[in-house]
């Protein structure tokens, strides 16, 4: 019975929202205490009897009391504990039903009138039962109403005796224990509704929580980073802005590679526990997707910002240990501030987005702030990329042949295809203007595999021991079926495998060896060689030469034209010829431009050049000329021997 008349309910939500169905009908209140107003008044006025008017005067005091304090009390209910509000009904509403009852016990005791005493304690019982289904969500203070409103009814029958009175007594003790178990019946009822209703509120709570949170760091993630963005907005001051972190994790695409995803996952938990040990306080650090964090937080100003941001960096910089692996996995990181860059939501994420595309395209670990430029370089890009696109469809590419020639016998070994742009409207675009904007877009795939094909068509129709070298950006190679494509091209042109080459940098071997292996022995298999392009220009190249099957090494043309030509840079292109006749390799020098470089170079070992000194590039059809005029040579050399 503690449960019910000791208010030590198992949820104190429950007991809250019991204790404010007290409140929740003031007006019922006051329409009862107004009605025992009126019977009193009217005893008092009839009798006269001191008794009566003592008690009477009392009753209507407590009951223009409880009025105004219920009044006040349900205005706001939320800013009162449930204890005061319980024990300021109580105290109240006690003293209400006992003095309700004992006007009725007086009456009885010292009214001659019959009436008087029939309304008296028709009022006190009526007062009674009915308060008992109103405040039946606290049964203790329902019954101990009603007990106190009919026990000086009961006493004052028994005092005054008489059959009329005694049947009183007896059929009020049935009405109290009836109306008990109704009033139990009640408070259940409402309790298990309201448990119902609270345990759905804290299943939809949980609910709503898990759809926020990120299961593999604990963070938020980005439905719940959409959520605190809002609410970090609505707080703002006027003279504070909302600084967002938009980070990328380096290298973490070789940790779930090389680890497996486990270990990954360890990983990303370890970068959430360092970014929210680096966080301001009240920040929001959340987990946006694969490798990527947005952490969002009020600063003062930019220089704030800035020391925030190089906390992060300083912290995920440190090595991670992980399952006895070190991993060395730093961030890019793009930083946005609203007002300053955006004015709302939607800008400040743009913003924040592009600074870290160009702290990505900067190169690793870097850190870059928006600025306007970066948008009107996006539309121009974007721009860029839908003409090229267009271009592809409309064949206004067209393919240019540079021609790589043998230093010692001058002949044509090589063409390398190279692509050209002449836009109906903007005229000649250099590749340096679309080139970077097709890798970064993707386009550089459908724009790599249309060049490969032209190439091919074109070198099906040139003597066979001309070769064919073609470009490939490391996207273009990670694409799915990418050997499959190439070799596409290969047989519908009908060229054989071997005088296709495809040239490579050493960037391609920076993320995905793995992958890029496995593409370069399907093909190698096939007869397809491979050059390494820009050599000279990396940090591994000797381990790659070592590793993949490359047949031809091309010589960067700051070695040979760049503006630190001299002793060292002989020496370096003398050493790299030197290995490449030790590996039975082919030595190309790119860049020539004068006769003095190409004897440099031809002294120094190089087996082919490249450069303005024999050619520039050229259409096919100039490209046929030029093999021609080759050719023809051989054979005036030949009938004159």
């Amino acid at each position: 019975m503690q449960g019910y008349f000791g208010g030590d309910e198992r949820d104190a939500n429950v007991r809250r929202k019991l204790v404010e169905t007290l409140y929740t009908q003031p007006l019922s209140l006051a329409v009862g205490a107004l009605a025992g107003v009126a019977c009193c008044t009217t005893a008092i006025v009839l009798t006269g009897n001191t008794a009566i008017t003592i008690v009477g005067l009392t009753l209507i005091f407590v009951a223009l009391a409880r009025i105004l304090m219920a009044l006040w009390l349900a205005k706001d209910t939320q800013s009162h504990s449930a204890k005061m509000m319980e024990m300021a009904y109580e105290i109240g509403a006690f003293a209400y039903a006992f003095l309700s009852g004992l006007a009725a016990a007086v009456t009885m005791i010292y009214a001659m009138s019959d009436h008087l005493i029939a309304l008296m304690i028709t009022y006190a019982m009526v007062y009674g039962v009915g308060i008992t289904a109103r405040n039946a969500g606290r049964p203790f203070i329902a019954l101990g109403q009603m007990f106190l409103s009919f026990a000086p009814v009961v006493v004052a029958g028994l005092i005054v005796g008489g059959p009329s009175f005694y049947v009183l007594s007896g059929l009020i003790l049935f009405i109290f224990t009836g109306m008990s178990s109704i009033t139990f019946n009640v408070f259940n009822t409402l309790k298990d509704q309201f448990i119902a209703a609270e345990n759905s509120a804290r299943m939809a709570e949980k609910m709503r929580e898990l759809a926020r949170t990120d299961v593999v760091t604990g963070l938020t993630n980005r439905a719940g980073l959409n959520h605190e963005l809002v609410e970090h907005l609505m707080a703002l001051p006027a003279d504070r802005q909302l600084a967002l972190f938009w980070l990328d994790l380096d290298r973490f695409k070789e940790v779930n590679d090389m680890l497996g995803h486990p270990v990954g996952d360890q990983v990303l938990a370890e970068v959430a526990q360092r970014l929210r040990v680096s966080a301001p306080q009240h920040a929001t650090v959340s987990r946006f997707g694969g490798d990527e964090f947005v952490i969002a937080c009020e600063v003062g100003d930019r220089g704030e910002s800035e020391r925030i941001a190089q906390s992060f960096a300083e912290a995920l910089g440190q090595p991670y240990s992980v399952e006895g692996h070190r991993i060395d996995a730093g961030a890019s990181m793009g930083v946005a501030l609203l007002p300053e860059d955006g004015a709302d939501i939607d800008s400040l994420m743009q913003g924040a987005d592009l600074a870290l595309y160009h702290a990505k395209v900067a190169g690793r670990d870097r850190i870059r702030f928006f600025d306007s430029s970066m948008t009107r370089e996006l539309v121009r890009k974007k721009e860029i990329e839908k003409e090229l696109r267009a271009a592809i469809q409309k064949d206004e590419l067209s393919i240019f042949f540079q021609p790589i020639v043998d230093l010692k016998t001058g002949r044509i070994r090589t063409f390398e295809a190279l692509v050209r742009w002449f836009h109906p409207e903007k005229g000649e675009l250099r590749p340096d203007e679309f080139i970077p904007v097709a890798e970064e877009t993707g386009v550089i795939i459908t724009l790599g595999n249309w060049i490969t094909a032209q190439a091919a068509k074109a070198c099906a129709q040139w003597p066979e021991d001309v070769t064919i070298a073609v470009n490939l950006s490391p996207l273009q190679i990670r694409a799915p079926g990418a050997a499959l494509g190439i070799m596409a091209a290969v047989r519908d042109a009908g060229l054989d495998p071997h005088r296709l080459e495809l040239e490579v940098t050493e960037s391609l071997f920076l993320d995905d060896d793995e992958n890029t292996a496995r593409f370069m022995e399907e093909l190698a298999a096939e007869g397809v060689r491979f050059a390494l392009d820009d050599f000279g220009t990396g940090y591994s190249s000797l381990g790659y030469i070592n590793q993949f099957p490359f047949s031809k090494i091309k010589v960067d043309r700051s070695f040979v034209s760049g503006p630190n030509v001299g002793k060292k840079s002989d020496a370096i292109i003398r050493a790299v010829a030197e290995m490449g006749s030790t590996l039975e390799m082919e030595i190309v020098a790119e860049g020539l431009e004068t006769v003095e470089q190409v004897k440099v170079v031809s002294d120094a070992g190089c087996t082919l050049g490249q450069g303005y000194y024999f050619s520039r590039a050229v259409p096919d059809f100039l490209a046929a000329m030029l093999l021609a005029q080759d050719r023809g040579r051989d054979g005036e050399v030949r009938a004159a021997g």
